[in-house]
């Protein structure tokens, strides 16, 4: 088959992919996204059979199907609570394989031609070292939000030092391997950017996690972008750049979620403030906590004129999304105006909230985000928090030194009534304590999300 057609081919899987990433932006449109983008993929992997460079089919589809044996493993096995350290790993893989490209691309393109181009050099060495960095940093990442790894920013002494250190070796590497040509500098070129990727990650606090993994998924595209320059694949350049593009977007729109510029999540070791400050004072009430019963609580919801729900990880890890929203049901049933308040952080990952309701078929237009519904709190009657803490800890607008101060919360303390549905009085991800559990108007119902939600079902049927 001729390159043209080959190429054209490319271009229609590039335009499904551009599809897809549109459909994504919503959730009505999500699914549908998501089949324009894999059908995009399929036309791209299937012309790249008919490459007359290509001759090693069975490596090919062995890579295929033990991709797909992962990939339908990964899609029916994981949990929900998982798909964020998931998201990570994969995009690990990404950047590691960008990088091994590059690497076998050097090998085979080195002895051939004496002297590599220009536009290959650049190419192979940008995609090594940023693939590298990528691969190793979703790793630690993956650590992070699996719990193999603290969640706090792990620092150590002279690590600014060390980094001075490391970034001044690669610069070297990178100069050796493009005037010398050997294979050994550009294996120690990845290696020293597989460190750098970890000692890049480490120091970034657990809470910041979505902001990196979103990071590192631009770093992913990027590396595979550099790689199609290195194949002459236009698939490759034009998916590469439009996923380093949308995830550099998404990063930036998440630390301004996040009220943080990205200089200071990534630099400024979010979380690791001393423990005094990380804890906080105590804002508001007399430091004691407030609890009630399901049937108290029941009363509360069903003579409410407006009800919010703060859906939060906790809500996620309990599969509660089908109680929340039967609870949700019964009181629109009885004429009680009912909202879910999504913060765009909520969870593990930019979406997190939004994916979790979305399967229990709740109405897209009864969710709100937080530029929405914050104006909204202080005519609400009762705020649910199922799960969330950092989200909607005050101690972020009002206690300044405080790890999370600066970052936008939704405003649940402005409601009449908060009830919070939560295990213990632990912490969220970020380490700080909640100054909203001790709130005079803060009542608390410890148990599992699930099995709360589904008494109060069964006590405000009673009511």
């Amino acid at each position: 088959m001729s390159r043209t057609w080959i190429d054209l081919a490319y271009l229609v899987a590039a335009i499904c992919l551009i599809l897809g990433i549109r459909g994504l932006s919503h959730p009505r449109t999500a699914r549908m996204g998501n089949w324009i983008a894999a059908f995009g993929m399929a036309i791209a992997v299937g012309f790249t059979f008919a490459i007359e460079e290509i001759h090693t089919y069975w490596l090919m589809l062995a890579g295929i199907a033990l991709g797909s044996v992962i990939g339908v493993a990964a899609a029916r096995m994981v949990r929900m609570t998982a798909i964020p350290q998931m998201v990570a790993l994969f995009n690990g893989v990404g950047g590691g394989a960008a990088a091994l490209i590059a690497a076998a691309e050097f090998h085979r393109l080195a002895p051939e031609s004496g002297r590599l181009s220009g536009e290959h050099i650049v190419g192979i060495l940008f995609s090594a070292l940023v693939g590298s960095v990528s691969f190793w940093g979703s790793l630690v990442a993956y650590g992070k939000l699996q719990e193999l790894i603290p969640g706090r920013p792990i620092v150590f002494p002279a690590q600014n030092a060390i980094n001075a250190v490391l970034g001044a070796a690669l610069v070297v590497l990178i100069v050796l391997t493009a005037t010398t040509e050997q294979g050994i500098w550009l294996v120690l070129v990845m290696v020293a950017a597989l460190v750098l990727g970890l000692l890049f990650v480490l120091p970034i606090g657990g809470a910041d996690m979505p902001v990196v993994i979103s990071l590192l998924n631009a770093f992913t595209g990027l590396s595979a972008a550099s790689t199609g320059f290195v194949l002459d694949n236009s698939a490759l350049i034009i998916g590469g750049t439009l996923v380093g593009a949308s995830g550099t977007l998404l990063t930036l729109k998440m630390g301004q979620a996040m009220g943080r510029p990205l200089r200071q999540t990534l630099f400024g070791a979010f979380g690791a403030a001393p423990a005094a400050a990380a804890a906080g004072a105590v804002a508001g009430g007399d430091g004691n906590v407030r609890t009630a019963s399901a049937d108290d609580i029941a009363y509360m919801l069903a003579y409410a004129r407006r009800v919010i729900f703060v859906p939060g990880y906790g809500l996620a890890v309990a599969q509660a999304q089908h109680d929340v929203r039967n609870l949700g049901d019964l009181l629109l049933e009885k004429g009680i105006d009912v909202r879910y308040a999504i913060h765009p952080v909520a969870g593990r990952m930019p979406g997190h909230m939004n994916v979790l309701l979305a399967e229990a078929n709740v109405p897209y237009d009864e969710l709100f985000e937080m530029e929405q519904i914050n104006p909204e709190f202080p005519q609400t009657d009762v705020v649910v928090v199922v799960g969330a803490n950092d989200v909607v800890n005050p101690a972020a607008r009002n206690q300044p030194g405080n790890p999370i101060y600066g970052m936008p919360i939704l405003d649940v303390d402005k409601a009449h009534n908060v009830v919070v549905i939560k295990r213990s009085l632990s912490p969220g991800f970020a380490g700080v304590d909640n100054p909203l559990f001790y709130d005079p108007k803060t009542v608390m119902l410890f148990d599992d999300a699930k099995a709360a939600l589904e008494k109060l079902v069964v006590s405000v049927k009673a009511v």
